[in-house]
């Protein structure tokens, strides 16, 4: 073999070990940053720290406000056909950054909801907002989506700009807020500092062109969508969070400072301990709704089984969702369990200042109270007072139980308090007692 052959194949030889070395390097930081969790904070819509706080509103105002949210949100999502979703007055907000240069948003963050939209430029009807409309000819990384793409196929309404070429999107609400507009790819970013940033690349949203309904005005800019849905912001981000995203809600108390809730993507999502309780995602149309069942209620020692209820009792019975804030069942179901909760606690009732809830008692102990334990599947979740009665004045508490021709839903005040995981890949929930305002990342 001639001297210059020999340089050929030794050039070629540690070429291509360099090649193969910068595969294997390239693949470990991705598989490293595909590992790395992150977190972002939760913004409740009645804290000091929200757009939507009125200080002219009394604590019973407000609280008369979520609750007709609730009832309002039960009744919608089981009126859902394939075009409507739920209410999307949500109770959370989440910050993030889209485009390139990145615009700051604000959004309602949904886990009733798939899309996630904002309305953008030109805008042929739009509701006010503080802060700029999105501009999609300004960012270098917005793709227009086109109709032959496989993502342009959807449970809501998706159409062909013949002339663009283009998706377009039209999504109703169950309170008669819509939104209208293009499917687009963009980049959607994280956290306000550089270093800790996390950068979602490619992401399908809408660019709502069209948009209106009883959003809060002036407040946010439109929905990030939680749902378990294809297009929802956690299907999109998929392998890189191994499916995974969890949250810790705050309590809500009268007479204290709000302290934010945190939303975990990825391995920050992982909830591990001895005292986890885990319980099946149950396999129910549509996609968008995380459905659990729950197979009866305890209070005290005294057990409410649905299975002995027949009218009352199937898998996927009850849907598990941050943003209504009340527990809702059947009014049969609700009688029985009401029944139950007197029962316990010996105490005269007061009429609910909100006029909303139907169990109320004057200045009632923590001790009076009785634990509530929620019989889901394979999963007992023991409720502390704080899940289950909530004040709605300064003389009043109230059962945050309520009755609903709606769907059932596990709402958020029963949610507080507890890290709650969500693992869409192996299709499970995960339930944790934790004080939530004291949240290290």
């Amino acid at each position: 073999m001639s001297k210059l052959t020999k340089s050929m194949a030794n050039y070629v030889t540690h070429y291509s070990f360099f090649i193969i070395f910068a595969i294997l390097v390239s693949i470990f930081a991705f598989t490293k940053a595909m590992n790395n969790g992150f977190s972002i904070d939760l913004i409740h819509r009645d804290s000091p720290n929200s757009p939507f706080y009125d200080p002219s509103l009394s604590f019973t105002e407000r609280m008369n406000n979520s609750f007709h949210r609730s009832f309002n949100r039960s009744i919608n999502l089981r009126s859902r056909s394939s075009i409507i979703v739920a209410s999307n007055n949500g109770e959370y907000l989440m910050q993030f950054s889209l485009g390139t240069p990145p615009v700051r948003t604000l959004g309602v963050a949904d886990t009733g909801s798939d899309i996630t939209w904002t309305q953008c430029l030109p805008c042929k009807k739009c509701f006010k907002q503080q802060t700029c409309l999105f501009n999609p000819t300004k960012s270098s990384t917005y793709k227009p989506l086109p109709c032959g793409s496989k993502m342009c196929h959807a449970t809501f309404s998706t159409s062909c700009n013949r002339t663009k070429k283009t998706c377009g999107y039209q999504v109703m609400y169950g309170d008669n807020s819509y939104s209208i507009g293009d499917l687009a790819t963009e980049t959607i970013r994280f956290g306000s500092k550089k270093k800790t940033q996390v950068s979602l690349k490619r992401t399908v949203i809408g660019c709502g062109h069209n948009n209106a309904g009883t959003f809060s005005g002036d407040k946010e800019s439109g929905i990030v969508g939680l749902g378990g849905g294809k297009f929802s912001l956690i299907s999109q981000m998929g392998s890189s969070i191994g499916g995974k995203f969890s949250y810790c809600l705050a309590p809500f108390l009268k007479h204290s400072s709000v302290p934010k809730s945190k939303i975990h993507f990825g391995s920050n999502a992982v909830i591990l301990g001895s005292k986890v309780v885990t319980t099946p995602l149950a396999k129910k149309s549509p996609a968008t709704f995380y459905f659990l069942t729950l197979e009866g209620v305890s209070v005290g020692e005294k057990r409410l089984d649905f299975r002995e209820v027949a009218f009352s009792y199937e898998e996927g019975n009850i849907i598990l969702d941050s943003g209504t804030v009340l527990t809702m069942f059947s009014p049969e179901i609700y009688v029985k369990l009401e029944a139950m909760v007197k029962g316990q606690i010996k105490l005269p009732t007061v009429v609910d200042p909100t006029g909303a809830l139907s169990l109320c008692y004057k200045s009632l102990s923590i001790e009076k109270i009785p634990i509530i334990t929620m019989h889901f599947k394979g999963a007992d979740v023991k409720l502390g007072p704080l899940n289950t009665f909530v004040a709605t004045s300064d003389s009043s508490w109230c059962f945050a139980f309520a009755a609903s021709y709606g769907v059932p839903i596990y709402g958020n005040i029963a949610q507080m308090n507890f890290l709650v995981g969500y693992d869409l890949k192996r299709r499970h929930i995960s339930f944790k007692a934790a004080d939530c305002s004291k949240q290290s990342h």
